[in-house]
């Protein structure tokens, strides 16, 4: 039984308003079929690309790493991608030996992660033409093969109670390949040339949260339900 049909028709109307515009935000109008939400989602990524290049600072602090050996044995999902992952290495100068979907690997660490870091700055550049020429596949699965080598490099290294070494990796695994691999072909922004579709993203979204919750509370209140804190 509704109690107050004016209020109940108001909340009726925004919520019908609120999922009008809902419907609109999934709908393809932008460029190259976008709807609304992948705009905002490349527009935010390519903003926090700027403010996400930790690679030259890893490059100079990779420097300490220089002539400490390592012999690591690590997996990989098949045996092919074992063979495109020992590429990785031997480029490096690092031996790496193929056994299925197994390799022995066995050289400098300061050497393995300063090639992968190389890698990982031409990934974030979205130089992936060098990688494919240098690797001969698809560049982003090259940025791939490098971030599961190191994650079972540096698990192995905790077995192996290298546990520093093992940090190190971590740190170069996610803060330059897995990075560099996320923001692969995303053309970097700075916030100042944006500012004002940003500005407005941010006051949308507060007023698109408050029109939601307006109008259950209006749709509560004309059913007769008193709503309170």
């Amino acid at each position: 039984m509704i109690a107050d049909k004016k209020t109940f028709s108001k909340g009726a109307l925004m919520l019908t308003g609120f999922l009008a515009v809902l419907v609109a935000m999934f709908m393809p109008l932008f460029g190259g079929g976008q709807n609304a939400l992948n705009v905002m989602d490349n527009l935010y990524n390519s903003i926090s690309k700027g403010s996400a290049y930790y690679i030259p600072g890893l490059i100079a602090d990779n420097q300490d790493y220089l002539g400490r050996e390592i012999s690591v044995s690590i997996k990989v999902p098949s045996a092919d991608q074992a063979e495109n992952t020992a590429k990785l290495f031997w480029k490096a100068g690092v031996a790496a030996e193929v056994n299925g979907d197994t390799l022995a690997i066995k050289g400098g660490l300061g050497k393995i992660l300063g090639a992968s870091l190389e890698d990982a700055d031409a990934l974030f550049h979205n130089q992936g033409e060098d990688l494919q020429a240098k690797y001969g596949y698809d560049p982003r699965q090259a940025g791939y093969n490098w971030w599961q080598a190191l994650k079972a490099i540096g698990k192995d290294l905790t077995r192996q109670k290298q546990f520093a070494e093992a940090k190190w990796v971590a740190t170069v695994q996610a803060r330059a390949v897995e990075c560099a691999y996320n923001y692969y072909q995303i053309e970097p922004q700075k916030i100042t040339d944006k500012v004002g579709i940003v500005i407005f993203s941010l006051v949308f979204y507060v007023i698109y949260t408050l029109w939601f919750g307006f109008s259950i509370m209006y749709l509560f209140e004309g059913w007769g339900m008193d709503l309170g804190h």
